[in-house]
């Protein structure tokens, strides 16, 4: 809903609905296509593609390889006529599993699928062989592509459906290849289809695929481009955020709708970055909140000052919330640079509130603005009841890029999104008198490590499973430049000796690099409510204290 003229129940001035208790979006609204459409969200993007796609590339800043937005129609064509063929063969209703760094490929590998009704699931490269063989059995795929340096890690799991190496002879091929597939048939595609399984944790518990539906993908471009500035000249994205990750995944896609170029890093190096910027003329730097504070960390000044900032406007950061003393090194720094704030979850399709505009990016700690369809309320987690502004509540939001589920989990989605399709963050915030919205902590127990999801059950499982540990727990624990580490409360089996560093190793192997535990602490035993839920809390009080055992 956006605010008219007639609602006079509404605030104008930050979207409060005095009696529903709702908050709406103060944003211009922007159209969508009927439900009931058959269009895919490639056809959506390629609908919106204009001019300035003429000029405008993916430029992979490892290889230099640069791709014309003019030239991606027909690469697409001619990779979902491959798709279609044998051997690969995969149709509407099939999943690929996609296991690659950030490239130039990612985004038109993507927009392939899609255009075929083949739900993408991503993954990250560093993901460890266990992970991935979770994460197949999860999402069923029929098809999976990855890079040469990934390949064997599909192999050893046992995946017998076709593989495709994607920095290989044979997928450069396949863009080259002229399809001619025009055979009189369509893939017919529904908005309401699954176009991606992504992964989180949801509010709590082990990690899930969330789907999302093309409907979900185009209100997330659609929201995006209500809200562009206006431009005289291109916009030149630097992505060092994954393409795996609902943030870059976002971001990759409505690149081309937005007709902006977008540079790739294979894997973040702060000095590639650096040189990026100047090399390619960035306009628009999209960070998670640990680069941001490695730009402002004294022992990168000389690297940092060393480079050519004239080209760049606006610094993006979202997956975690900066502090303030963050945020205030970084304006000091670079005067001249928009810092903007964003919040989302990977189950509302990426960013649901931004700042806007010299104004809104100028409010110090706030993530922004709900987007237009969006509507918010904050809800006390005790009674449930929704509470005006300047009160600190639970979020919920309810609107068009809401997901779809989670794979296989009905159980799941029901705790988190009501009949009335209301998503329960998990967060703690509060809007001001100006609609600007605050997130002030998390009620859920996921731990974010540099804007990775860290789901404590699965590192729990993983702790409980050795045979001299008793109990376990896993709590966040702050950290400047990540933002939050897992640390580890471990209750030890009578007569064990198992040190800390034999129980970091433990999960080090079992886990991709950013899950490892950090810290570990030894406990007699691991604080519980009267059903048996550990006390996080408590936890993280001893944790942050300095309260620990000696070993």
């Amino acid at each position: 809903m956006t605010i008219s003229n007639s609602d006079s129940s509404i605030n104008p001035q930050n979207g409060f609905c005095s009696k529903t208790l709702i908050f709406h979006s103060l944003r211009p609204p922007y159209s969508l296509p009927p439900p009931s459409s058959q269009l895919s969200v490639t056809d959506f993007v390629f609908s919106l593609t204009g001019t300035t796609a003429e000029t405008a590339s993916f430029i992979d800043a490892t290889t230099r390889r640069t791709i014309s937005y003019s030239d991606v129609p027909l690469i697409v064509r001619n990779l979902s006529g491959c798709f279609r063929r044998p051997p690969v063969s995969i149709s509407r209703g099939d999943c690929a599993f996609v296991v690659s760094p950030n490239s130039s490929y990612i985004p038109i590998l993507y927009l392939s699928l899609f255009s075929v009704g083949v739900s993408v699931s991503p993954v990250n490269p560093a993901s460890s062989i266990p992970e991935i063989s979770r994460l197949i059995r999860l999402c069923k795929p029929a098809v999976a592509f990855a890079t040469s340096e990934v390949v064997h890690k599909l192999l050893e799991v046992g995946f017998t459906n076709r593989i495709i190496v994607i920095d290989s002879n044979e997928f450069d091929s396949m863009i080259r290849l002229e399809s001619n597939v025009d055979d009189g048939t369509t893939v017919e595609v529904s908005q309401s289809d699954t176009a991606a399984i992504l992964y989180s944790s949801g509010t709590t518990g082990n990690i899930k695929g969330v789907k999302l539906s093309h409907r979900n993908l185009i209100s997330m471009i659609a929201g995006a481009i209500a809200i562009r500035q206006a431009r005289s000249s291109q916009a030149v994205y630097l992505c060092t955020v994954p393409y795996f990750h609902v943030y870059g995944f976002s971001l990759c896609i409505r690149s081309v709708a937005f007709g902006d170029s977008l540079v790739s890093i294979g894997r973040f190096d702060l000095r590639r970055m650096l040189r990026s910027i100047k090399e390619f003329s960035v306009t628009h730097l999209p960070l998670a909140p640990p680069v941001v504070v490695a730009l402002v960390d004294g022992g990168n000044a000389d690297l940092v000052n060393g480079t050519n900032w004239r080209s760049v406007e606006t610094v993006f950061s979202g997956g975690a919330p900066l502090t303030v003393a963050v945020i205030d090194r970084f304006k000091r720094q670079f005067p001249n640079v928009s810092l903007v704030q964003a919040y989302g979850l990977t189950e509302t399709t990426g960013g649901i509130s931004r700042a806007a505009g010299p104004y809104e990016s100028s409010i110090v700690g706030t993530v922004g603005r709900i987007t237009a369809h969006c509507e918010a309320k904050i809800v006390d987690p005790n009674t449930g009841a929704g509470m005006p502004p300047m009160n600190r509540g639970e979020l919920w939001v309810r609107g068009p890029f809401v997901m779809k589920g989670y794979v296989g989990d009905k159980e799941a989605i029901n705790t988190m999104v009501d009949s009335d399709g209301w998503l329960r963050t998990g967060d703690l915030c509060y809007f001001d008198n100006e609609g600007f919205l605050f997130v002030v902590d998390r009620l859920k127990e996921l731990i974010k490590y540099k804007g990775y999801q860290v789901p404590p059950a699965e590192l729990e499982h993983i702790l409980q499973s050795h045979p001299d540990i008793l109990e376990a727990a896993v709590i966040p624990y702050p950290d400047e430049s990540a933002g939050q580490v897992p640390m580890g409360f471990v209750v030890r089996k009578k007569g064990s000796n198992i040190d800390e560093t034999q129980v970091k190793d433990y999960v080090a192997k079992q886990v991709a690099p950013y899950k490892k535990l950090r810290r570990v602490c030894f406990i007699d035993s691991i604080p519980k409510n009267v059903t048996g839920k550990v006390l996080r809390k408590e936890l993280i009080k001893m944790a942050i204290s300095g309260v620990t055992s000696k070993l």
